[in-house]
């Protein structure tokens, strides 16, 4: 096995995993410590350093909000635990399991993207342990990145002193550095630095779609994965990507909260006071990656709609209890599916009445909480492929996610639940999860290393037998696969009348007015 690799700053040494056949490498630097001059710079080169560094153990997380703070949140349950994790400002470090033996083995690479709605997030999640995924042949790398004000500051001044640069961008562009070391040096972990995916879900999946459409990215991947995330958000759901007015005008506010004038002042600032400030001022829309111009030319979702995306094959779906943000609340009466329609539907809101087809409360709340036309990244994912097919691109896999969630809480697959069955982790939940979770966790993880490698998730399971065949989304067939603990088959067509009429509005009436 590899237990020490070189990489272009010094020698690293890795552990092995609790499978002795896979190598754990973790915090390994890949860029300079983003602290004093440099906090709200792009990530600057990493110092080498003299013998062999001893990776063994995670890097301290992003500044953030204290995790495990609030028991009542479900992901504080399910994997924000520690609340003694180390935090640092100094957090530009990744993580590598190789199973590779040698440096001529040319595996297929996955670089992964946390998520956390770009305010909090940690490679260290324990769901997102890399070692299932490289017993199956692949190298998994998981990247830290900035988050919240240290991740996405716009100001004037930093126009000022940094005319060149991707302003409000610092997260992504710690993303964009972490593909690019992988690049540069996992050959020598035994990868194959043209065979990359990137992936990731919520504001990860967000963090993927910015890098399938940024200008400074082409090339440097070969697929996509974007999970419980990503489409043309702007439209389903609420854009995520700030305009650079905005965002210059939050920084302004923000620095007139902290009472500082220059960015010596502000970079004075100690980490812990700047980021309980910025969490007092803001969140996901004021702390989001910036359509700056430079690192993103416009909102994702629009490059999207008009074809200005990286051709790369692409891995998407959502979960059947994502969580609808905004004003889209989902009916739970006769009443509420009328409001809704009227609020929501411009032209098309009678028809779509008609097309709910209720007639009492009991079945509005049934339509409300089961039909796909209320869960907005359900929306966003099928603008996304209904679009596509146009165009005659590289594949596109599409899956809905929905087996039952066991638990006191009861929560149904919830926003971002599939990554305990991507990672093959579940053993590490507390969730009673029974055989056929743990089945339907192997098979989603062979679909997913499957497409990691060439592009298509079919295979062969471990018993030697085919899985469910997983069509890719078509003109001709709009293919979407049915992920549960009872079976693996096509989905329901999601494309109901009434989300037909929902996307018409938002094509015709939003997006083309």
């Amino acid at each position: 096995m590899l237990r020490t690799a070189k990489t272009e700053n010094g020698w690293v040494e890795g552990l092995p995993a609790a499978d002795p056949r896979v190598t754990a490498f973790k915090g390994i630097p890949f860029a300079a410590p983003p602290v004093g001059e440099n906090r709200w710079r792009a990530p600057q080169p990493c110092e080498n350093w003299e013998g062999v560094r001893k990776c063994y153990a995670f890097a301290p997380i992003s500044m953030q909000e204290i995790p495990g703070g609030d028991p009542d949140n479900i992901y504080t349950r399910e994997w924000h635990v520690d609340s003694e994790i180390p935090m640092s400002e100094d957090c530009l470090y990744l993580n590598v399991w190789t199973p590779a033996k040698s440096t001529e083995e040319k595996l297929p690479v996955l670089v992964w993207i946390f998520g956390g709605a770009f305010q909090c997030g940690y490679t260290a999640e324990m769901e997102f342990d890399g070692e299932r995924i490289a017993r199956r042949g692949v190298i998994c790398v998981t990247v830290n990145y900035r988050v919240n004000v240290f991740g996405f500051l716009s100001h004037p001044l930093l126009q000022q002193e940094q005319p060149d640069a991707c302003w409000g961008n610092y997260g992504i562009e710690d993303q964009r550095a972490g593909i690019a070391w992988v690049k540069r040096n996992i050959a020598n972990f035994g990868g194959d630095p043209e065979n990359i995916t990137i992936g990731g879900q919520s504001a990860g999946a967000g963090s993927v779609s910015a890098q399938l459409v940024s200008p400074l990215t082409k090339g440097m991947f070969q697929k996509a994965i974007t999970q419980s995330g990503g489409g043309l958000r702007k439209y389903g759901q609420g854009s995520a990507a700030v305009p650079l007015e905005e965002a210059l005008e939050n920084g302004k506010r923000f620095f007139e909260k902290l009472g500082v004038s220059t960015l010596e002042e502000a970079r004075a600032i100690d980490a812990e006071t700047l980021r309980d400030q910025a969490i007092a001022f803001g969140g996901i829309r004021t702390w989001a990656p910036t359509v700056d111009g430079k690192f993103l030319l416009a909102d994702p979702s629009d490059c999207f709609y008009r074809n200005d995306y990286h051709d790369v094959p692409i891995l998407l779906g959502n979960c059947g209890n994502e969580h609808e943000r905004g004003a889209l609340k989902k009916p739970e009466n006769l009443s509420d599916v009328e409001a809704y329609a009227k609020a929501n539907l411009g032209k098309y809101a009678e028809d779509f009445i008609r097309a709910a087809n209720v007639s009492t409360d009991e079945q509005a709340a049934q339509f409300g909480s089961s039909d796909a036309v209320f869960i907005g990244r359900c929306v966003n994912n099928l603008l996304f492929l209904e679009r596509q097919k146009e165009f005659g691109r590289k594949n596109v896999y599409c899956y809905y996610f929905n087996p039952s969630y066991p638990g006191w809480d009861n929560p149904g697959a919830f926003h971002s639940s599939e990554l305990w069955f991507v990672f093959e982790t579940l053993a590490k939940c507390w969730r009673p999860f029974t055989g056929k979770h743990y089945d339907l966790a192997r098979n989603v993880c062979n679909y997913w290393t499957n497409f990691i490698k060439n592009g298509d998730p079919n295979g062969i399971d471990a018993d030697g037998t085919p899985m469910a065949q997983w069509k890719p989304y078509t003109k001709e067939d709009p293919f979407v696969i049915y992920l549960s603990e009872e079976g693996i088959t096509r989905c329901r067509d999601l494309m109901t009348e009434a989300m037909k009429l929902r996307m018409k509005h938002i094509v015709e009436e939003v997006i083309e007015p």
